[in-house]
């Protein structure tokens, strides 16, 4: 926690498009937080392809800076597109980065996992395959309440608002319970 006791939470959205329902997602996530809790969004735009022979000659800066904010955090939010049943690669991509040792940063950072697609199953398959990622990055995911916004289309206005409320309250509990999930880890 930081010094003034608020809980700094990193979110990250998978998805680069200026009108993504997931980037959508971290700020409805962001007006919806518990008391105590703020939400950050890092953007991963700017992160180059993973290649080992960059690496080789040291972190690019956003990467440095990546690394160091999810270091930072009392815990991450991904929100994560679903492309061809996986996630997508730019956060596929910023994950591979990140995690590149040294002291890799995910290890034993709480880590709560939502996403939304137009599908019909919303990111069910994304999310699991995000899941699988971190078994291997020793990653404290909070399994449960889950959040898959599908048919996100109809649940977000023109300006990217998340105007359905069933969706807001299962957004609101999931934080709620990511709070509590973080202060049980710590």
């Amino acid at each position: 926690m930081s010094d003034s006791g608020a809980m700094k939470i990193l979110g990250i959205s998978g998805s680069l498009r200026h009108g993504s329902f997931n980037t959508a997602a971290l700020r409805a996530a962001q007006e919806l937080a518990p008391a105590g809790m703020s939400i950050e969004i890092f953007d991963i735009a700017t992160i180059p392809l993973y290649n080992e022979d960059v690496k080789a000659q040291g972190f690019p800066p956003v990467v440095q800076e990546l690394r160091a904010r999810i270091k930072a955090a009392d815990g991450l939010l991904l929100a994560t597109p679903e492309y061809n049943y996986s996630t997508s690669g730019v956060l596929k991509n910023a994950i591979d980065w990140a995690s590149r040792p040294p002291e890799q940063p995910f290890e034993g950072k709480p880590i709560a996992i939502m996403g939304a697609s137009p599908g019909a199953l919303g990111t069910a398959r994304a999310q699991g395959h995000l899941r699988h990622m971190f078994i291997f990055l020793d990653g404290l995911l909070m399994n449960r309440p889950e959040v898959m916004v599908n048919g996100a289309a109809g649940k977000f206005d023109a300006e990217g608002k998340l105007t359905d409320q069933a969706t807001r309250d299962s957004l609101a509990a999931m934080l709620t319970a990511f709070k509590a999930w973080v202060l049980r880890l710590r």
